[in-house]
């Protein structure tokens, strides 16, 4: 059974907006008190969190699919809709978020480091929001805007000072449990380590982690073996430490050809090169193994490799061992740059940025693109036509008017608002522009206005009766 994974694919998804609510306020003796329909509420977002006590990402491994809850609609009476819940989704230490290309969208080191990977629709405004001096009684709402949902890989890259290298059954597992706490399994047969293996040594007064790097054997790089699956775990290390079995018991195999092809390996998988390194020769307890140590020390201190003889069992040279990593850890750690506090960078919008953008796809379409625009189709109620002029006046006022006219646009053609898979299509008519202004009393009910006096009305009346009589006489028989 799988315990430890270390790249997943998960679809999520956030929460959707909830919808405004369209509503007029009714008691006795205010049969049309105005508008009071509620907005919508925020829909939940789905949040990477980094948590220490997570290790692996097999949670998600069996349960791919999450979704934050949607927002509650709003209601009449002012009241607003419940906002949904947000989503957090515990991630290990050293957790990198990809998009589904392979583009890094975050690297998650650090506890507490949070990343939103999907992000919950807003509420649509309810008619009392809508209100206006000019629309006193909008008869519509804003619909809730759909939360964003996708798709994003997570991949663990373990967050560890130090990395053994080698082949399988050189003895990393061994040398593990030995410096610190850690318990691998150890056996006597290739790939018996299966997963990172990760422990916690302390030398002096500094306390660095060790992790072992599983199955690298040649061709790791390109697949083979279990190499191309975790040699990702080494990136983030600062010494690199190549465990060299002295007593194998293949033939064809000797240390320093060990050496070179797990380097040509590092080398092919990238990133690695300035990683300082040492050499550790191993099972120098047996008779042949320290003898082959003593030959082949020589040639690896002339390639410039620190060269440190140990054995597991015996626990022969591991104090030495210990320390020289402690200092490299120590200096590495020394020479990165200390974090800066958090800032606040604001970027302010090119002087000419309208917004949105429009293109011609042809002579017979137009597309339209912006996040404003956009939005608004998505909480447009189309089977309401004060909804649709409502809208329409809104890109008007955006300039997508005047934008479709210098693009070209003549009428009768089709203008799409968003992407190929979610656009809303229609017929576009010039006169759209002109008759904004003529269509910006929408939505005014002229029952809500204050009534006239009794003599005024009267008034009114009368003149208007003069009038008629007026438009008659012009047009009666001498």
């Amino acid at each position: 059974m799988t315990t430890f994974v270390d790249r997943v694919e998960l679809h999520v998804a956030a929460g959707n907006g909830g919808h405004g609510c369209a509503s007029v306020h009714r008691e006795k003796f205010k049969p049309l008190g105005g508008p009071d329909g509620g907005n919508g509420g925020r829909g939940g977002d789905v949040i990477l969190v980094v948590e220490q006590s997570v290790t692996t990402l097999l949670d998600y491994h069996h349960s791919p699919h999450r979704k934050a809850t949607n927002g509650k609609p709003g209601e009449g009476g002012n009241r607003s809709g419940k906002d949904g819940g947000d989503l957090v989704l515990p991630v290990p230490d050293g957790t990198v978020v990809l998009d589904k290309n392979g583009e890094v969208l975050a690297d998650l080191v650090g506890q507490g480091t949070t990343y939103v990977a999907a992000q919950g629709g807003r509420g649509g405004l309810g008619n009392a929001a809508l209100a206006s001096a000019r629309r006193k009684a909008p008869g519509f709402a804003l619909l809730g805007e759909p939360g964003h949902a996708g798709d994003v890989v997570l991949e663990l890259k373990t967050v560890a000072d130090v990395a053994l290298v080698g082949y399988p059954s050189a003895g990393k597992s061994s040398l593990i449990s030995v410096l610190s706490a850690a318990k691998p399994k150890i056996a006597d047969y290739p790939f018996t380590t299966l997963v990172p293996n990760l422990g916690v040594v302390t030398a002096g007064a500094t306390v660095y982690t060790i992790a072992d790097v599983p199955g690298l054997i040649p061709g790791a790089s390109q697949g083979r073996g279990l190499g191309l699956e975790f040699l990702r775990h080494v990136e983030r290390c600062s010494v690199l430490v190549h465990v060299l079995d002295t007593a194998t018991l293949e033939s064809e195999r000797d240390p320093l050809s060990d050496l070179d092809t797990i380097e040509a390996e590092l080398a092919a998988y990238g990133g690695l090169e300035n990683r300082p390194r040492l050499v550790v020769l191993n099972k120098v307890d047996i008779p042949d193994g320290k003898d082959l140590a003593d030959i082949i020390r020589p040639d690896l201190e002339a390639r410039g490799y620190p060269v440190y003889e140990v054995s597991a069992v015996s626990r022969t040279g591991l104090k030495e061992l210990s320390f020289a990593l402690a200092g490299i850890v120590a200096e590495a750690r020394a020479a990165k740059p200390k974090e800066e506090a958090t800032r606040i960078v604001i970027r302010p919008k090119a002087v000419d940025d309208a917004g949105f953008t429009v293109t011609a796809e042809g002579d017979d379409l137009f597309r339209v693109r912006g996040e404003k625009p956009e939005r608004w189709v998505h909480q447009t109620d189309f089977n309401n036509d004060e909804a649709v002029g409502y809208l329409a006046d809104r890109l008007n006022r955006l300039g997508v008017e005047d934008a479709l006219l210098k693009a070209g646009a003549r009428a009768g053609v089709g203008v799409a608002i968003g992407a190929d898979e979610n656009a809303v299509v229609f017929d576009w008519e010039p006169t759209m522009a002109a008759g904004a202004e003529m269509l910006g009393r929408r939505g005014e009910d002229h029952r809500l206005e204050a009534p006239r006096p009794a003599a005024q009305r009267r008034r009114d009346r009368d003149a208007a009766r003069d009038e008629a009589d007026q438009e008659f006489d012009q047009f009666k028989p001498f």
